[in-house]
């Protein structure tokens, strides 16, 4: 059974940020790419770096450590090293606040 999380408020994520965050056991990450919010895993599948620290363009979030780049709206790595998919969370805003569905 899914269960819907608050993330943040809409305000901690201005268009063009990201935003990482820990819930029980979850890293997830929070992107704004051009007014569109999308939630990922948070670590990246390649080399366990914190993708919040990354880099966030027209592509995806870019990985700090090896520059890996991955689809925020499919998770899909769109160059190497990385080649496991980041998992893709549901987003949904209610009153200015940000939840995911895990």
């Amino acid at each position: 059974m899914s269960e819907w999380i608050k993330a943040c408020n809409v305000e901690q994520v201005k268009e063009g940020q990201l935003f990482g965050f820990v819930h029980e056991d979850k890293k997830l990450l929070i992107a704004n790419l051009k007014g569109k919010i999308h939630a990922t895993d948070l670590i990246c599948t390649h080399a366990d770096a914190d993708l919040s620290t990354g880099f966030l363009s027209d592509e995806g979030v870019r990985c700090p450590l090896h520059l890996s780049v991955f689809n925020l709206a499919t998770g899909e790595p769109q160059n190497l090293p990385a080649e496991t998919p980041l998992k893709v969370y549901n987003v949904k805003i209610d009153a200015n606040e940000i939840y995911v569905e895990l």
